[in-house]
């Protein structure tokens, strides 16, 4: 399976935070916001990421991320020169996905939680059967994509921001497609706002019973950074925990490293080359742990 991240987008509702750059490149605490959408492909397995961005923002990414040689991983990078919706990211990266399997999560976008890896790697393998979503329990559903489910976790319809809710079930911005997706994308209309929807594109696997829901229970988080209080909650959720924990959460040269990407040494030697910093000591200690 591949993976694509999202990360393009003005920021408008962080301005002026974001009038000089990518959102997805701001620190959520002490890391890039794009590390946590990155951490997550990664840890389900997914070494092929395209990162989609604005022509102004992707040498910045460029600059952060390189080829992704260093972290066993192989990225590529593609322009969406205006906000055309999320589904236009299948568009953007048909080449790039080829005959595969995809997997699309938004840049401002964190999961964290126990065994998370697992569950992705199990419903990557479902998507033979066509699409998998991860719907999120919030206490709020009217500001989101909501999703309605049968006993079996069979979706039966999803509405954007409804006014009476079917139910408290939110779609978060991770989903995972077969590869006809490529083709169901091209076909979209824009909606009313001039955007291909990501809903559209989830109905039409929705008619066709080919869409399954993988609820993300009690033990796991889901924020979306895209507010400045998101934001915000969003660096003290991963203050704390690591703080408590004294794990890092979305480190991605962990990531790699635990899930055989890279050796120890490789490890030790990107602690090395960040030393001047927490983050840097984190991994030399991480790798005299495990030798």
């Amino acid at each position: 399976m591949k993976g694509i991240i999202l990360a393009g987008g003005t920021g408008s509702r962080l301005f002026p935070a974001t009038l000089a750059i990518s959102k997805q490149l701001l620190p959520v605490y002490d890391k890039p916001m794009i590390y946590y959408p990155l951490a997550t492909l990664m840890a389900g397995g997914i070494r092929d990421i395209l990162i989609i961005s604005s022509p102004a923002d992707l040498p910045a990414f460029r600059r952060l991320l390189g080829d992704g040689a260093r972290l066993g991983m192989r990225f590529t990078y593609a322009e969406q020169d205006q906000p055309r919706g999320l589904a236009d990211a299948f568009r953007v990266g048909r080449d790039f996905i080829g005959d595969d399997p995809v997997a699309l999560i938004l840049g401002d976008n964190m999961f964290h939680g126990e065994g998370l890896g697992q569950t992705l790697a199990a419903a990557a393998g479902n998507t033979d059967r066509g699409a998998v979503v991860f719907p999120y329990r919030v206490a709020n559903p009217r500001r989101y994509g909501v999703i309605e489910l049968d006993g079996e976790s069979r979706a039966l319809s999803i509405e954007e921001k409804p006014e009476r809710p079917k139910s408290n079930w939110a779609v978060t911005g991770l989903y995972f497609y077969d590869n006809q997706v490529v083709d169901l994308a091209a076909s979209l209309k824009p909606s009313p706002r001039g955007e291909l929807e990501i809903t559209d594109l989830n109905n039409l696997y929705i008619a066709a019973g080919r869409l399954l829901a993988v609820p993300l229970g009690r033990g796991y988080a889901w924020m979306d950074a895209g507010t400045e209080d998101a934001l915000l909650q969003a660096g003290q959720y991963v203050a704390a925990v690591e703080a408590r924990q004294g794990l890092k959460i979305a480190c991605i040269e962990e990531v790699a490293w635990r899930m055989g990407f890279i050796d120890i040494d490789r490890l030790a030697e990107l602690g090395r080359s960040l030393a001047a910093s927490a983050y840097g000591q984190y991994l030399l200690t991480l790798a005299g742990e495990g030798r």
